[in-house]
């Protein structure tokens, strides 16, 4: 079975290195030397803010998926809670605290951004994620909540200030819109997974094999995200989404509301969004579980960054397809959440096919090394998907709330997620996967629509002129 680990991950390596290494001129768009720079300068500072997320991601508290929370901070987060001697459901309240706040306060952070400006937004995040390391210091619960609530806010932020500040800069700058998806392509191959598994190992590295213990990885983010600061502060220049003074908040929110009840096509992106997303973070804490119902001995570090080798390879055949006329996004995403779909029903088959043995122990399972080949397509669906929905965010969000409608999407993720923390438990775990195999379901259907809709308001545009 170990040989199995290796053979997955050496051909995987092989093959995203050739997808990168193969590419034609069709596969290419030709483009200006000061994209170039412009790119290279944000794909440094994404970088760095997700490598700064990613390092407090790898530990043997792997073995505990069901409360180990989010994509972001992952299992150091439980082990660290864990080691100031906190019981399961007190580090389950904290995490539930995390994406709570992101609803809340992160939606009104992440508003400012098109009043305030994306950069402010920006060095906000790092400022706020910085304290929030820092709280992991405190073996005090209530200052581990505030850390939690402020990674909250980071984390709306991180996924709508960055991109907002992306898509505005580049337009402002005069920019081919095409070459907006070469930047997309290239931040999630390298920020979601290159520096996802270098971090890993620089986590491990300091929290275990040089010793300094579970909240390393944490100090380490925040020097991280200090460079990345300084970069942003010396280099990026201001934009705004409205800067009107005579907008305050709460008319900002009605304007985004209306956009979204107004435009069907924005309406869509927001519903497939919250699926796809909501599907993603049950499976983080599910896949575990899966693969080891019976306790077997899995190497869980191995096997994540099997996991974002596999996104590599989504991310690399994502930039072949946006760099073409044909086909067009809204019509390959279909197919991408078909296959998500009927990946997450493999546990489910599994279980139909190989009763479980009931044995304690021992190596992985036939049935769980079937699954592990599944869970590793479905991650290839993530590293599409995370392009593909930036660039259709980019082609369907108005500009001047961009940041706000963002964080609006981001509503019903973080009420699912933290239902699905809640009761995580409640339900066998064949159930949890069918439920995000009917939403990955429902989002290739939405997808569907949403690609006629799109059709459809060109076909009238062009009828119009």
């Amino acid at each position: 079975m170990e040989l199995m680990y290796y053979l997955l991950f050496g051909g995987l390596s092989v093959v995203v290195a050739l997808l990168e290494l193969s590419k034609t001129s069709k596969d290419r768009v030709g483009t200006s030397s000061a994209f170039s720079s412009f790119k290279n300068n944000y794909l440094v500072v994404y970088s760095l803010m997700m490598g700064s997320c990613s390092l407090p991601l790898y530990s043997r508290s792997r073995a505990n998926p069901p409360h180990s929370g989010d994509w972001l901070q992952g299992p150091y987060v439980y082990y660290l809670y864990s080691q100031y001697g906190f019981d399961k459901g007190d580090i389950g309240r904290l995490f539930i605290a995390g994406f709570g706040s992101s609803m809340l306060f992160g939606t009104i952070v992440g508003s400012l951004a098109d009043k305030q400006g994306r950069k402010r937004a920006c060095v906000t995040y790092c400022i706020t994620y910085i304290l929030s390391c820092i709280t992991k210091h405190s073996p005090e619960y209530k200052v581990l909540m505030i850390g939690r609530i402020l990674g909250g806010i980071a984390t709306s932020l991180l996924f709508s200030a960055f991109e907002s500040w992306l898509v505005a800069e580049h337009n402002k700058r005069g920019f081919e819109p095409q070459w907006l998806s070469l930047t997309f392509s290239k931040a999630i191959f390298l920020g979601n997974g290159l520096v996802a598994i270098v971090s890993g190992l620089c986590a491990n590295l300091l929290a275990d094999n040089l010793g300094f213990g579970p909240v390393a990885p944490f100090d380490a983010a925040a020097c991280f995200l200090a460079i990345g600061m300084a970069i942003i502060l010396s280099s990026w220049s201001e934009n705004y989404g409205d800067p009107s003074d005579s907008k305050d908040l709460l008319t900002q929110f009605k304007g985004a509301a209306v956009a979204i009840a107004s435009d069907e096509k924005i309406a869509l992106l927001g519903a497939i969004q919250s699926l796809f997303e909501g599907s993603m973070y049950t499976f983080v804490f599910l896949w575990t579980p899966a693969l080891s119902p019976n306790d077997e001995e899995i190497p869980h570090g191995f096997i994540f960054a099997t996991f974002m080798l596999s996104s590599m390879l989504g991310s690399s055949i994502a930039s072949r397809l946006m760099a073409r006329s044909t086909p067009k996004v809204e019509s390959y995403m279909q197919i991408v959440f078909g296959v998500s779909a009927f990946t997450l029903l493999l546990p489910i088959i599994a279980n139909l096919l190989v009763p479980a043995s009931g044995v304690k122990g021992g190596s992985m399972s036939s049935a769980g090394a079937f699954q592990l080949f599944g869970f590793c397509i479905f991650e290839a669906c993530v590293g599409i998907f995370w392009p593909s929905i930036m660039k259709m965010r980019s082609q369907y969000i108005p500009e001047e709330a961009r940041s706000t409608i963002m964080n609006f999407f981001r509503i019903p993720l973080n009420i699912f997620v933290c239902i699905v923390l809640y009761n995580v438990n409640a339900f066998p775990i064949t159930v949890m996967f069918g439920m995000c195999s009917i939403f990955l379901f429902m989002a290739s259907v939405l997808q569907r629509r949403l690609m006629v809709v799109a059709e459809s308001h060109k076909s009238s545009k062009f009828t119009a002129s």
